[in-house]
């Protein structure tokens, strides 16, 4: 996501300017964080000090608006209890997610009909409609549509399954930052699914960026989503960490200045 920030520039996600930075512990770097407004600070793995501390730190900055986390469980966890005894807010699960690796890729076999293409700007029009389609269904934060699709265009990051010249699912993939690329905005229209297209758009663009050279290829399911959990397993994606996006309601105590962690 700070590759993104950096090919797109701070405002990518909205007004208010980005804030990231990191926990040293013994003198060397054991966990990160990233907040991108208007969407909750997405954590890595932090040791519990860190968490707290985070939430101390976050929590005594009047200008950072915090609606919730996004985290490994545990990380999630201990940063909310700290946020909501700081702030006197309530924490609520909004959605749990699940990291899978690509093992061995294995493409749908029998594939459905049609071929892969990467999409163009000819395809614009269709990727928003898609997309605000995938927001709607998937309670994704997504606050700039178009600004999405056009970075996803940007870098040839968006493969389409066509059936007779017409589009009928697409795939989309990140950039690739230190050997990593992630998976997502996996799509098709209610009235083409159950038809495999989904799985063959993403079986396309996970080929191609294996044959690009990617090492780590990424992707994030709903698990309240039983079809693509299943989907992404059949095509060699293999469960890594289980993360919850947890919201919070407006505070209602006045937050005491806190120390700020390196």
């Amino acid at each position: 996501m700070v590759s993104s920030l950096v090919a797109g520039g701070s405002g990518r996600y909205g007004e208010q300017p980005p804030v990231y930075g990191w926990w040293a512990g013994e003198g060397s770097v054991e966990g990160a964080f990233l907040c991108t407004p208007p969407y909750p600070p997405l954590l890595s793995p932090l040791p519990g000090e860190a968490a707290r501390a985070l939430a101390r730190t976050l929590a005594a900055d009047g200008e950072q608006k915090i609606a919730g986390v996004n985290a490994g469980r545990e990380t999630a966890e201990t940063f909310a209890t700290a946020w909501t005894e700081l702030t006197g807010a309530r924490s609520d699960v909004e959605q749990r997610h699940r990291l899978y690796r690509l093992g061995t890729l294995t493409p749908p076999d029998p594939a459905p009909p049609g071929r892969p293409r990467t999409a163009t700007a000819a395809d614009r029009e269709l990727l928003l409609t898609w997309f605000e389609g995938f927001t709607r269904e998937t309670r994704a934060l997504m606050d700039d549509v178009a600004a999405q699709v056009d970075d996803k265009l940007s870098h040839d990051g968006i493969t389409l399954w066509e059936l007779d010249g017409r589009p009928v699912a697409c795939a989309g993939i990140s950039r690739t930052v230190a050997g990593m690329a992630r998976v997502s905005l996996v799509y098709t229209p209610s009235e083409l699914r159950g038809r495999g297209y989904a799985g063959a758009a993403t079986a396309a663009v996970s080929r191609a960026a294996r044959a690009a050279g990617v090492r780590e290829i990424l992707l994030f399911t709903d698990l309240d989503n039983p079809t693509s959990n299943a989907l992404y397993q059949r095509l060699g994606y293999r469960p890594l960490e289980d993360h919850v996006v947890l919201s919070f309601t407006s505070a209602e105590r006045t937050v005491p200045e806190q120390g700020h962690p390196s």
